[in-house]
């Protein structure tokens, strides 16, 4: 068993069908069929239900596994000289209600996003029920030209969440989808709404860390030179020595560091605020 698995929790057959069961009915659906998801994350368990919606079951041992990875990351921000922005979720069912309003709120900014439908709390358990996309590539498995077509648009959405004080805080390759040549973004996390600067800091260098390896440092930053001014390029990069520490991030940081400061130092450029 894997200590992703051990970590995420086990859920039984039986359980599973219980709160699927449960899910369909508050849709007015009968229960038809229930399908674990294998997904690289250790926060949830999920699954589609009926092959026509998603739930993601969380338990209190993700939100325990959730607290620990957050005081992990805010130790981790402090060493790139900032206080840490991260949040804990007290309860499962906080962990689904927050990922179901930041979704909406996504969505409601023009953001793609799977359609955000309810959660709801079932013997302990937070539950979170979004639409089910059948079909889509992540940015780590999309092909270098599809990933270098779609960064410039996924630096655009990023810009539209952080102008209307909405971060991500967990972006990385998995979380984000690529759909008929579209970007989706799930699997947003909590982060304290008065550090909006740093946190936006944050995703951008997280941004940069999962298209580097697929399009190359030039391309990416090229593509966040395009909404982001020089001062807020620099606060990313600041960032960069964290994110490369981070076991989901992988990518050359002295060449996304040389290409940021490349664009600094291009004289006259005035770029977006």
């Amino acid at each position: 068993m894997s200590i992703r698995r051990l970590l995420r929790g086990q859920l039984s057959e039986a359980e599973l069908e219980e709160i699927a069961r449960e899910a369909a009915s508050r849709r007015g659906e009968g229960f038809e069929s229930v399908r674990l998801l294998e997904s690289d994350n250790w926060l949830s368990i999920p699954a589609v239900v009926n092959e026509e919606f998603f739930i993601k079951v969380i338990s209190a041992q993700n939100t325990l596994v959730h607290g620990l990875l957050t005081t992990g990351r805010n130790i981790g921000v402090f060493t790139s000289g900032t206080e840490g922005f991260f949040e804990r979720f007290g309860t499962p069912i906080g962990m689904a209600e927050h990922e179901l309003e930041a979704t909406r709120q996504m969505r409601d900014l023009g953001v793609n996003a799977p359609e955000p439908i309810e959660a709801f709390e079932h013997d302990g358990y937070g539950v979170l029920v979004l639409e089910y996309l059948p079909a889509f590539d992540t940015l780590e498995t999309v092909s270098p030209d599809r990933a270098e077509r779609v960064a410039p648009e996924l630096f655009d959405s990023l810009a539209t969440m952080h102008a209307a004080g909405l971060v991500h805080g967990d972006l990385r390759s998995e979380n984000v989808l690529i759909r008929d040549g579209e970007v989706y973004f799930i699997d947003a996390t909590k982060v304290d709404g008065d550090a909006i600067d740093d946190a936006r800091a944050y995703d951008i260098a997280c941004a940069l860390a999962a298209l580097e390896p697929r399009i190359g440092a030039n391309h990416a930053v090229t593509a966040a030179a395009a909404c982001y001014s020089d001062d807020v390029l620099l606060e990313a990069e600041s960032f960069l020595d964290f994110v490369n520490m981070r076991p989901d991030h992988d990518f050359g940081v002295l060449a996304v560091k040389g290409e940021i400061e490349k664009v600094v130092e291009d004289l006259g450029r005035s770029g977006p605020s």
